[in-house]
């Protein structure tokens, strides 16, 4: 994603995790309660689960296949933990640290280490430490790599190679980086079969993809690679890159995604037994998680709060994204639009947005901003000491709906 920084000493989220209420609070109550001076992020477990199972049951229904959730979409263990009770077994992997807190929570979880790029002692840890026996590749280079580490062909090996897509429609095209030609595809599909126990081909087709279209279109470039190859395949994987609801975006619904996805891979012809899989992220997370923010001051149209593009809110800097957001207490207002500002020293940090909310928003007003479950804390940095964070559950309902997908009913708040 856009502005990805990897976090060295950043601190952790500060959790109310310890002991699990009967019931979990709304955010306005635990605002009310904490009247937090720093950013406050709010996990949804039952959203999460219920998005996962969703996801699992319509991917399912339409292909039989399975989910891998990507994990560098939210690595955090409350996220993990609510979307493995929403049946999620499956996990897409891109570096050792991803790794090992997947089989530190979950011996039974299939990881699959799908980074197309990896340097030698990431696939020795993978192979030798955590089991992971599926790897990603689109060059020869990389297969003389994991054939190195993996010893030659060893018993229970799977290669999945990575297939560029043209560059697309989608909010984030990732065509650029990753990918083999037809020809090299072909060319390492041949060399990979006498090698490997599961041989298969990944794509994908950008993140935040808004046409259904584009995954049946990258089932047909794979099925030429497939028809040109010769060899059998084991797998097709169609990536990530399934979008949720902005205040700008509202996607098609879910089933028809899995409609074109059962329609390209029919037109495959695949041998009965040939798997399908599939990578979401955002999807299976956004909905699931907001961070509560304060308004240190307000300048006209423009409002600085405490959290900003070097924090949680990266994809509303210059990528731009509209977050839904709302006033926690309660206003009869009309909407009006504003610009953030960040709490760093850095004129870089402004979110143009717009975003709307009462006009008779003030400084020490708490905001609710949603959609962040997916690449929201994920991508917090230290920089200028703004790295202060708490983590609580909650029982609300996302604040936007995406089509197609599941809601979970809210539960009672504790009693007062």
């Amino acid at each position: 994603m856009a502005h990805i920084r990897f976090r060295s000493a950043v601190a952790p989220l500060r959790r109310n995790l310890s002991t699990r209420p009967a019931y979990l609070p709304t955010v306005d109550r635990m605002v009310a309660e904490m009247q937090p001076a720093e950013p406050m992020h709010c996990i949804r477990p039952q959203v999460l689960a219920s998005t996962a199972r969703r996801f699992i049951d319509l991917f399912g229904a339409a292909t039989g296949g399975d989910v891998l959730y990507a994990v560098k979409c939210n690595p955090d263990p409350a996220f993990l933990r609510a979307l493995y009770r929403g049946g999620v077994r499956h996990f897409d992997c891109a570096s050792p640290a991803e790794i090992r807190v997947v089989r530190q929570m979950f011996s039974d979880a299939q990881i699959h280490y799908m980074h197309p790029v990896k340097n030698r002692a990431a696939i020795a840890k993978a192979w030798n430490e955590f089991a992971v026996r599926d790897f990603s590749l689109d060059s020869q280079e990389e297969l003389d790599k994991i054939l190195a580490i993996t010893g030659q062909a060893p018993t229970d090996l799977g290669l999945f190679i990575r297939l560029a897509m043209p560059k697309s429609a989608a909010a984030y095209d990732l065509s650029g980086k990753f990918g083999a030609t037809l020809e090299q595809a072909v060319a390492l599909l041949r060399r990979a079969r006498p090698l490997a126990t599961r041989l298969g081909i990944c794509f994908h087709v950008g993140s935040q993809m808004m046409d259904p279209a584009a995954y049946e279109a990258g089932l047909a470039i794979a099925g030429r690679v497939i028809q040109a190859a010769g060899v059998a395949i084991d797998v097709v994987d169609v990536g990530g890159g399934f979008p949720v609801s902005y205040p700008d975006m509202e996607p098609p619904d879910l089933r028809l995604y899995m409609d074109a996805i059962a329609r390209g891979v029919q037109a495959l012809g695949l041998p009965e037994g040939t798997r399908i899989w599939c990578e979401p992220g955002r999807a299976l997370v956004a909905g699931g998680g907001s961070v509560v923010v304060q308004v240190e001051r307000r300048r006209g149209d423009e409002l600085f709060i405490n959290d900003g593009v070097y924090g949680s809110l990266s994809d509303a800097g210059v990528p731009a994204f509209r977050f839904p957001c709302r006033l926690t207490r309660r206003s009869d207002a009309d909407l009006v639009p504003f610009s953030f500002w960040g709490p760093t020293c850095d004129s870089a940090d402004r979110m143009k947005g717009p975003f709307l909310l009462p006009a008779d928003i003030r400084e020490g007003d708490w905001i609710e901003i949603g959609q962040l479950g997916a690449y929201g804390a994920t991508l917090r940095t230290e920089f200028n000491g703004f790295d202060q964070a708490r983590l609580v559950e909650v029982v609300d309902s996302p604040l936007l709906a995406t089509p197609g997908h599941a809601i979970a009913p809210q539960l009672p708040e504790l009693a007062a």
